[in-house]
């Protein structure tokens, strides 16, 4: 047994830790998967049953204790415009329908309250998260629609910066956020929709926390100062957290979490640019895959642990505290994750080696979801405050962000 791997007293241990305090991970992309992976369906695949392809279902994640889960209704950010919005729609509906067809095992989530009414009742806490500002098409109309629709937080970026706000891995358009891109913060928060800054660019962070009026999230990012990656979160942003009262949810994806990978990675991107494709949209499918097949035969991915995964929690809560350190695992978003965490049956495992590291069950359960609610519940507290000041807005990006006038 390595030192990483939980004795079977820990492993215990863990698990059940966890049926006191149940996962709720931040992101999973089980929804688009399910929309163009060409294995699997929503009419053909059985969640109730494993399924070898693919990251999630239902027993595995009964195995890993998850009691909630934010669905991403991810949606490509080269869509713009009416497309993107009406494919996020079509996502939102996939994720009803997922909730419709498995009524004993998911149960849709709107509140903190209803997250901790479907645990109790032993069903899967399901809440829908929006992940890229482009899924509004610039318009706080629709971004009020989504919110009835069931979306509770939205990423304001995916991996390509809008006209009102900046992304972590393109060039910056606006210098962080427009003013149309504060208002969409402002009636975020109104609504009661979590603004969440996973994908943003630093200055898109700060922007965010100066205007925030309540708690923000990262769904599904890192620790800049452990691997240098732009998705992840610098220091001084995760220090802005306690003032803010918001949670940094922890993410596996390799490249965010090992720097050997980080360097992989980027020598993959170099390479795809060179051939003509832009990397942000690899990997894909058809040829993009396959260039990132070739790669990887020439060039074998480097290992990455679960140790390193805990060393981004222990780092998030050494910097912003353990109050303000979550999961977001992003299964189903990639085909590689860290050994020890491959589905989601595993984060026991993760529980155990922080258990080992001397974390109590106090922190743990903090980490699985106790700070995610806390935050949540926030969340709804400030919209209250807020609607009982100000209506919906009605502003528009060409009234907000008018060009500089000419010298």
């Amino acid at each position: 047994m390595t030192s990483t791997e939980a004795s079977p007293a820990a492993a215990t241990a863990a698990r059940d830790l966890l049926t006191r305090h149940p996962i709720l991970d931040g992101h999973n992309d089980l929804p688009w998967t399910l929309r163009v992976a060409d294995d699997v369906d929503l009419d053909t695949t059985d969640l109730d049953h494993p399924v070898a392809t693919i990251q999630t279902d239902w027993p595995r994640m009964a195995a890993g204790g998850v009691g909630a889960q934010f669905w991403s209704v991810y949606v490509s950010a080269d869509l713009e415009g009416e497309t993107a919005v009406t494919t996020t729609l079509e996502q939102i509906d996939l994720v009803h329908e997922l909730i419709r067809r498995y009524p004993g095992t998911l149960e849709l989530a709107l509140t903190a309250d209803d997250v901790e009414r479907i645990i109790a009742a032993g069903k899967v806490a399901s809440l829908i998260g929006a992940e890229g500002g482009h899924s509004i098409g610039s318009s706080l109309g629709t971004l009020r629609a989504l919110y009835a629709l069931g979306v509770r937080y939205m990423t304001l970026t995916h991996n390509r910066s809008l006209p009102w706000a900046d992304s972590a891995t393109d060039d910056p358009v606006v210098g962080g956020l427009s003013p149309f891109g504060r208002e969409v913060v402002r009636e975020m928060q109104r609504l009661g929709m979590l603004v969440d800054l996973s994908h943003v660019s630093p200055d898109t962070m700060r922007d965010a926390l100066d205007t925030a009026e309540g708690p923000l999230i990262f769904s599904h990012s890192s620790a800049l100062a452990i691997c240098d990656h732009p998705r992840n979160v610098p220091d001084e942003i995760l220090a802005r957290l306690p003032a803010n009262g918001g949670t940094c949810m922890v993410n596996f994806v390799p490249a965010f979490v090992s720097q050997a990978c980080r360097d992989w990675e980027r020598g993959f991107a170099e390479d795809a640019r060179r051939r003509g494709f832009d990397f942000k949209n690899v990997p894909g499918r058809g040829q993009a895959r396959s260039l990132r097949q070739e790669w990887i035969a020439k060039h074998p991915r480097p290992a990455v642990k679960l140790a390193e995964v805990a060393d981004h929690a222990e780092h998030v809560r050494e910097v912003a505290g353990v109050d303000h350190v979550g999961i977001g695992s992003d299964y189903d978003g990639v085909d590689w994750l860290p050994e020890g965490l491959e589905d989601t049956s595993t984060y026991p495992a993760l529980i155990a080696e922080l258990l080992r590291r001397g974390w109590s069950e106090e922190d743990c359960g903090k980490l699985a979801s106790g700070n995610i609610i806390r935050t949540l519940r926030a969340a709804e507290e400030t919209a209250r405050a807020l609607s009982a000041s100000r209506g919906p807005s009605r502003s528009r990006i060409e009234d907000l962000d008018k060009p500089a006038a000419a010298d």
